[in-house]
């Protein structure tokens, strides 16, 4: 809109005025006509505001400049405003496809060779003792056969034992050696641990450097794992899910990836009944597939009767897999800053902050310490088995 000059005030013609001397004589006196009788004219519309006052110092608008002003204002955000948050909403990275080669591969006998033991109290104030790797064979908590790995937790310290498990029970946490910044990472599982008072993971991240570089939660459950495995990423300030666009088959637990709200829940997503514990086992477990790249980080879960050919034949390629269970796009969250570093980690941990929080509502009985202290044989399907775990990266 233009903004016009007031027209040039024209006075009206006003009855001439005279003055008569005492001599008689008559003199003419000039006129001006009150502020009053002062108008404006001009050929288009202007902007109503008080006169004699400068155009642009909105205090001295009338009615008719603030519906002008109004209405440019409204026209600008239909016009630039909503487009962009349409657009905005509507980005997402392009996953496009990768070629991968095989760079690790854990299998065998040798499997646990890939990792070191974590040994002692859990640092998530869980009721477990972690024992090293000498201890957990001893214990037969890890052992490896030419298809197969085992990790589990002690199932023979009871009320009567000595030493007793009053001060947490037997269990193992193994971190790989080797530490990755991104990649393509296989996971064949065959069983998840499962049972009142267990906290099982297979995760990533650097334990030295939490949270700043961050965690990757592949596969967790507490308890009975009746809901099914929980993917989840935490991380420092700056990465959420919240509104972005993602494509995934699993429900969205929580948005905001920060470890410093809602007491560190991430931002989580939860596949299907049967992605964890008992109705997973049942199935004889699966592939479980996490793609961790510039774009975002993607999660997949196969049952063992679908295993995508490419996974078999060593040649994998996620663009041809469909829907992700789980989506963590870029769109607002730096992947490269936020991971790396990244051991491949392990563990069954027992109550602590996760298990031992909601175990009230579990269904459980006693209180979760209690309970995992004096019932060993409650834990014989508290076990992760394991066929192989392959790495590969882009070429």
């Amino acid at each position: 809109m233009r903004w016009e000059e007031p027209p040039p005030y024209q006075e009206r013609a006003q009855p001439a005025a005279f003055h008569i001397r005492d001599s008689g004589s008559v003199e003419s006196l000039p006129t001006r006509p009150p502020p009053h009788f002062r108008t404006r004219q001009g050929a288009g519309p202007t902007m109503d505001y008080e006169k004699n006052q400068p155009w642009w110092k909105p205090q001295h608008w009338g009615i008719k400049a603030w519906l002008i002003v109004g209405t440019v204002v409204a026209i600008i955000i239909i016009v630039i405003v909503v487009p962009v948050k349409v657009t905005q909403a509507n980005r997402y990275p392009n996953y496009s496809t990768l070629d991968y080669s095989l760079i690790d591969e854990y299998s065998g006998a040798t499997f646990f060779d890939n990792f070191d033991y974590f040994e002692g109290y859990d640092p998530a104030q869980g009721f477990v003792h972690y024992v090293p790797r000498e201890r957990a064979t001893q214990l037969n908590l890890t052992y490896a056969s030419d298809n197969t790995a085992l990790l589990k937790v002690d199932t023979g310290v009871g009320p009567g034992s000595i030493p007793d498990a009053s001060t947490g029970r037997f269990s193992v946490r193994v971190e790989s050696k080797r530490q990755y910044n991104n990649g393509l990472f296989i996971f064949d599982v065959k069983h998840t641990p499962f049972g009142c008072g267990t906290w099982p993971a297979l995760w990533l991240s650097d334990q030295h450097n939490w949270p700043d570089h961050g965690e990757i939660d592949i596969m967790e459950a507490v308890n009975q794992a009746t809901d099914g495995n929980q993917m989840t990423l935490h991380t420092t300030k700056g990465c959420s899910v919240d509104g972005v666009k993602r494509k995934m088959t699993g429900s969205s637990l929580t948005t905001n990836c920060y470890n410093g709200t809602d007491h560190n829940a991430g931002c989580g997503v939860s596949g299907p009944p049967e992605s964890f514990g008992s109705s997973y086992n049942d199935i004889q477990g699966g592939i479980v597939a996490m793609e961790w790249r510039n774009q975002g980080i993607r999660m997949w879960q196969f049952p063992r009767n679908a295993i995508p050919v490419d996974i078999t034949a060593k040649h994998p390629n996620p663009s041809s897999w469909g829907e992700a269970t789980a989506d963590f796009p870029n769109t607002d969250c730096n992947v490269q800053s936020h991971f790396r570093n990244h051991s491949i980690i392990a563990n069954i941990d027992l109550c602590g902050q996760y298990a031992g929080g909601v175990y009230p509502q579990s269904g459980c009985p006693s209180t979760c310490s209690d309970f995992v202290a004096n019932n060993p044989k409650s834990f014989t399907d508290a076990f992760w088995e394991f066929g192989a775990f392959q790495i590969y990266q882009a070429i």
